[in-house]
């Protein structure tokens, strides 16, 4: 039988725009064609609600990726439309050289979350942006210009930020990558080394030590990494390897960076901040996405003298702290604590991925299964001894999920891995569905080589 989405009580307006086939015509005649689709036959999303979507005629999904890791507290939540509707009609736009309540007050709601000295907010408008600034004060504070970032690393697509991630897909050749050096991952599944944790003592976490004694002049300005590698493939590493990196950056006079963009905002459930779950304390966090639930906005936060390099020269950013965007990261930040999601998301996020081990007992294309609260990742291989990556599999099974009203993310550097982060208001229900979808289509889809 059919996995069946949980009731609802939405019922989507009636849709009168363009149709999925003239909206597809403006975008292949007038918009770049850089711009990627998901599915053989393109989505068309015209309604937002919770957890769910629906297309031009109706049809309802539960969006599983959440907009890209991005839709924190659920699409349009009433209390955010609420205040950003009141936003735009008193005042759409200001930038930072005039005074406007709301950008204060957001900047202290992230400073009462982030670590103690972590307290300089810097607004942007995209998590982008956000590891540009990082980087910038970084190595205007400590006079260096050497980055360390890791393998399977995605931190932006801006030309520095893109420098920086460690995918071969999202680089383009042309983009210089000055002075960045990428050191091994926590990642134990496709171990480099051939070793298992605990016994490898933590083979890739020293390998940090040769990469600045052989790569760099023994100083560096900065390391930068995701606390759980996300566009990777939900990459999560060995508890003791930050701080094995971030004693040893710091040996080495660098700042340590938290790029927090996808899993901040208590989507890992146990702590606010995926750092928190490896007992490290940051220099420098950055972050967007869930910030906004959908806004265009992102942040680095750093301590007050690193952030005080800024000063230095004029550092304007036309839209960071904008109004609008500021007053939604403000709401989904009240949203977050008024409605207790870090905890929802624990919950729900440790139900969903026991029910998604329980699929990887019954189907050997599972590698693994990862993750914390609700960032998960399913790692699908051709096969568990020689860990192919099954990377046709995984395109189908996401082509064949949104066929059932489930829309699930690929990630991993052979996009042969599941990426599942719902939004944080995702139900026990919602959990079962998802399971349920997947059992279904993993019975139903061929591996092919």
């Amino acid at each position: 039988m059919t996995p069946q989405l949980p009731p609802t009580d939405h019922r989507p307006a009636a849709y009168h725009g363009p149709t999925r086939e003239e909206t597809l015509a403006l975008r292949q005649t007038y918009l770049t064609p850089g711009l990627l689709t998901y599915y053989r036959e393109p989505l068309m999303i015209v309604e937002g609600h919770m957890q769910y979507v629906y297309d031009e005629r109706g049809t309802r999904y539960l969006d599983a990726f959440a907009g890209i890791v991005t839709v924190s507290v659920g699409h349009c939540h009433p209390k955010v439309v609420e205040k950003v509707r009141a936003q735009h009609g008193a005042l759409q736009h200001v930038t930072t050289i005039y005074l406007h309540p709301t950008i204060g007050e957001l900047g202290k709601a992230l400073v009462d979350k982030l670590p103690a000295g972590v307290d300089k907010v810097y607004f942007t408008n995209s998590g982008s942006e956000a590891n540009e600034a990082a980087i910038l004060a970084a190595r205007e504070f400590t006079g260096s210009t050497d980055v360390v970032a890791l393998r399977n690393c995605y931190h932006g697509g801006t030309s520095l930020p893109m420098s920086l991630t460690a995918h071969g897909n999202w680089r383009f050749p042309s983009n210089p990558a000055l002075n960045v050096h990428h050191a091994h991952a926590g990642y134990c599944y496709r171990c480099p080394y051939n070793l298992s944790y605990p016994s490898c003592d933590l083979r890739c976490a020293h390998d940090i030590e040769e990469t600045l004694a052989y790569q760099t002049s023994g100083q560096v300005a900065c390391f930068i990494a995701e606390p759980i590698q996300g566009v990777g493939g939900v990459v999560v590493p060995p508890k003791e390897y930050f701080q094995v990196v971030y004693d040893a950056v710091r040996r080495h006079g660098g700042l340590c960076i938290a790029d927090e963009v996808q899993g901040g905002f208590g989507r890992t459930g146990e702590h606010y901040w995926s750092h928190e779950h490896w007992g490290v304390v940051p220099d420098i966090v950055t972050m967007a996405k869930g910030l906004g639930n959908g806004a265009p906005i992102g942040a680095m936060a750093a301590r007050a003298e690193v952030s005080a390099t800024l000063a230095r020269k004029v550092y304007f950013n036309t839209f960071g702290g904008n109004p609008v965007s500021v007053t939604q990261g403000l709401a989904t930040l009240e949203v977050i604590e008024e409605e207790g999601v870090q905890a929802h998301a624990a919950r729900v996020g440790a139900a969903l991925k026991e029910g998604l081990e329980s699929l990887a007992d019954k189907y050997p294309v599972i590698g693994e299964v990862r993750g914390l609260g609700l960032m998960l990742g399913v790692e699908l291989v051709e096969c568990r001894t020689s860990k192919r990556p099954a990377t046709q599999l995984a395109a189908d099974v996401v082509e064949r999920c949104k066929a059932k009203g489930l829309l699930i993310g690929k990630g991993g550097l052979w996009g042969q891995t599941l990426r599942i982060k719902p939004p944080m208001c995702l139900s026990l229900d919602d959990a079962q569905f998802i399971i349920d979808c997947l059992d279904e289509t993993l019975a139903e889809t061929p591996v092919t080589t």
